[in-house]
Formats: C-alpha cells, structure tokens, sequence
C-alpha cells in the first residue's frame, strides 16, 4: 500500500471513531470537503501544516499517520 493510501486510511478510521463528518474536518481544515475526500482516498497529500491541524484535531501523531509507530 502507497504512503498516501495508508494515511488516508488511518485518517479515515480516526475521523470515524470520532463520529466527525468529512465536511466537518474539511472545515476545521479550511478546505472543501472534496479535498479532504481526496486526502482519504489518497488522491492528495496534505501540506504540513495541515498534517500537523489533522494530527491536533484528531489526535494523532505525525508518525503514527506515517507509519513510523504504531499509535
């Protein structure tokens, strides 16, 4: 599995967990919805300053969504 696909999944399985919407993380991101969409499908890689609001509002670490650590 590519990088992005792997993130947009665990993107996705968090923002699920959460019970939030992709138009409500599109939002806290600035973004439209079919942008973050496309971030969960692994279409787009987010900015680093979008990981980093991602990781925050999420909770999530940077290296998690990476791979580089389990959680």
């Amino acid at each position: 599995m590519e990088l992005k696909e792997s993130v947009g999944e665990k993107l996705r399985e968090r923002r699920q967990e959460l019970h939030l919407t992709q138009r409500e993380v599109a939002a806290a991101l600035g973004v439209a919805q079919p942008v973050y969409q496309r971030f969960e499908r692994g279409i787009y890689e987010c900015s680093y300053s979008q990981l980093a609001q991602l990781c925050k509002l999420l909770d999530l670490s940077a290296n998690y969504l990476l791979g580089i650590s389990d959680y």
